[in-house]
């Protein structure tokens, strides 16, 4: 890896690990652009292509206090922000903690200040808060996509209005946005990297949760976020944000719920809820997608690799 030169203080106590991937540069300048002036911000590329890089690069240069940690290949999205976070310890010290982020998310003005006094507003109140997180906004249709939570027998999303309401109790947090105690993610051990890219903040939630902690969404923090490379909205006992992934993607999607759903400390709920999605997932690719075959194909490919990969989290 190599580094760019950055300042390395914070003065919020939040540090943010940006991950990316041939990036859009005009959203990943949007998104650096609404971060804090005075907090250090590292980028970790997964082996862009060479143009994409260096204008990473570029931008990285331009904004003040932001580091960039380049990778020679995709080391995945576990990976990269793990490695970040490790980052984030050893050049800023005094942070507390790590703001996780996919390059094409946007916080609104004060939402990062709103989660960090969530935070501590809720640990004030006695509870034994792991992470927070923001309420997001669907980029393409403006539609949000909800806080998860589970009951013994039920997975269902809340949708509060943004910017009012109390703290939502969750089951599990979209990982972009997700605000945690760097020190808390080190003690877990960081990130699952065998699942690579989907579902690695599913996994961190359960874990989090399993280990005696608890998830909260905070409404009064608003991201603009984009789910894929580009979203649906349907009508199905209401309205319903679909993101459109390409086939390697699906790949992922299915092998890793598949191994989820053999870990013994997954909720059950989750498990029932997962196979519906799948099943829906592959129905409306499988009726409405140009490229069906090859989804299909990587969805089965995902089945197949999910029951037979030995698990070591198992």
């Amino acid at each position: 890896m190599t580094i760019a030169a950055g300042e390395d203080h914070c003065r919020e106590g939040v540090v943010t690990v940006t991950v990316t991937f041939n990036p859009d540069p005009a959203l990943l300048e949007a998104q650096l652009s609404a971060l804090p002036q005075e907090c250090l911000k590292i980028i970790v590329d997964n082996a862009s292509e060479l143009q994409s890089a260096e204008r990473t690069a570029a931008l990285a240069a331009a904004v003040p206090n932001t580091k960039l940690l380049r990778n020679s290949r995709n080391i995945g999205l576990a990976a990269a922000l793990n490695g970040g976070v490790s980052a984030a310890r050893r050049d800023a010290p005094e942070a507390r903690f790590v703001l996780l982020l996919d390059q094409d998310s946007e916080p609104r003005a004060g939402s990062i200040a709103a989660l960090v006094a969530a935070f501590g507003s809720l640990e004030s109140m006695g509870y034994r808060v792991g992470c927070v997180g923001p309420l997001l906004l669907d980029a393409t249709t403006g539609r949000q996509h909800g806080f998860h939570q589970a009951t013994r027998w039920r997975w269902h999303r809340l949708f509060p209005a943004p910017y009012t309401g109390r703290p939502v109790a969750c089951t599990n947090l979209n990982g972009s946005g997700t605000l945690v105690p760097i020190g808390l993610f080190l003690e877990l051990g960081g990130l699952d990297e065998e699942l690579f890219i989907d579902h690695v903040d599913t996994a961190w939630s359960f874990r989090v949760l399993a280990a005696g902690y608890s998830l909260w969404g905070i409404p009064q923090a608003v991201f603009t976020h984009r789910m894929g490379s580009s979203s649906l909205q349907f009508w199905l006992c209401g309205w319903r944000v679909w993101p459109v992934r390409p086939a390697a993607r699906h790949y992922y999607l299915f092998r890793n719920a598949v191994l989820l759903m053999r870990r013994r400390t997954v909720p059950r709920v989750w498990k029932f809820w997962a196979v519906g999605k799948l099943a829906l997932t592959a129905l409306i690719h499988g009726l409405f997608d140009p490229n069906r075959r090859e989804q299909l194909r990587q969805m089965r490919r995902g089945l197949a690799d999910g029951l037979h990969t030995q698990d070591a989290r198992r």
